[in-house]
């Protein structure tokens, strides 16, 4: 976290041109009153070093590029933080002193209010699933499963029995792609690669390639999911982006936090009912976040599916969320598992 405040301190220095430097001036945020995290609705004071005693008119102030008020003279400034988004943000002081205008520039964060619930579960039915599929999106779509898997020469998109672990159709990918998270939306089947910046889309019953796509912006490809107007995607990271399905750019995102710590390693994506749920990467976890703050609001722990697979060579990681609708039920797999299970979550 400190890191990303420290860049975000130098790229935003580096953009503004002030009339008169903080350290000649000696005028400056007084960063002795700002707390290391905050959460939202907290009041922060905000209020300036002046060690050279100058004469200030006043100080306006910037949070997150949006003007949040200002003070006269050396007064300090209350501000309730009304952000709800989870992160680090810019706040820029323009101190108007003796005729300059002096700028400074700090960070505040802010981290997540709720103590994530541990939710419980029950297995209502245990199904095969193919030990050659390095499962990467799982996701039902009219009744049909339909399966994203990886691994350079070894990636395909399917669609399943999830009852026998057979595939119904199959469409391999180019083996300089390594296939991600899919989703379906729109009567189209969106697939990511890992890092080839690249996606592609299909024919939901064919598995027939329509196109392919470009990603906005340099980032790697890992899961992918939507609600009724956007598309999701996750880069390992503790971001998600939320995506135009037609130009497929980023138009918002979220950070991830459990509590005052950011959660990275988000892979495989499911919308359920309002939330998005996560497989954490190379955690035995799924965690339920709030698309509107970042928040983790609930953790479901599936380590003990692990017992219950059969352990062979290339076993991999818990990586597959598929939510049936239908049923309401989950269905959970990993990499290269022998076992898929449908399980339904207790509150």
């Amino acid at each position: 976290m400190k890191t990303i405040k420290s860049f975000t301190i130098i790229l935003l220095a580096s953009l503004w041109v002030i009339s008169c430097a903080p350290t000649e001036s000696g005028l400056r945020i007084d960063t002795s009153q700002i707390k290391t995290t905050y959460t939202a609705g907290a009041t922060v004071s905000l209020a300036i070093t002046n060690p050279n005693q100058l004469k200030v008119d006043s100080v306006a102030y910037t949070f997150n590029q949006k003007r949040i008020g200002s003070s006269n003279g050396t007064t300090p400034f209350r501000y309730s933080i009304s952000e709800k988004k989870l992160g680090t943000y810019p706040l820029v002081a323009a101190i108007y002193a003796e005729g300059n205008t002096t700028q400074d520039t700090t960070s505040l964060e802010i981290v997540s209010a709720v103590t994530p619930k541990i939710l419980k579960y029950r297995i209502v039915n245990t199904f095969p699933h193919d030990i050659s599929s390095y499962t990467q999106g799982l996701e039902f779509h009219q009744g049909i499963l339909y399966e994203g898997t990886g691994q350079y020469g070894q990636s395909k998109l399917m669609k399943t029995d999830y009852k026998t672990g057979k595939p119904l159709l199959s469409s391999s990918l180019d083996a300089k792609y390594f296939g991600e998270g899919i989703t379906i939306f729109n009567n189209k089947v969106y697939q990511l690669t890992w890092q080839e910046q690249t996606g592609f889309m299909y024919d939901p019953q064919t598995l027939q390639k329509i196109k392919s796509f470009s990603y906005d912006r340099a980032i790697e490809g890992w899961g992918l999911t939507h609600d009724a107007t956007h598309l999701y995607q996750s880069d390992g990271t503790e971001k998600i982006y939320r995506l135009d399905p037609e130009s497929l750019k980023v138009i918002d995102m979220i950070t991830v936090y459990s509590l005052d710590s950011m959660v990275k390693n988000l892979n495989e994506l499911e919308w359920v009912n309002g939330k998005i749920y996560s497989n954490v990467y190379q955690q035995n976890a799924i965690v339920r976040i709030d698309p509107a703050t970042g928040a983790i609001e609930a953790i479901l722990d599936l380590s003990e599916l692990l017992k219950q697979i059969t352990q062979l060579p290339e076993t991999d990681v818990l990586n597959g969320i598929a939510y049936n609708p239908a049923s309401q039920t989950f269905f959970i797999t990993g990499k290269k598992w022998d076992k898929m299970f449908e399980i339904k979550i207790v509150e």
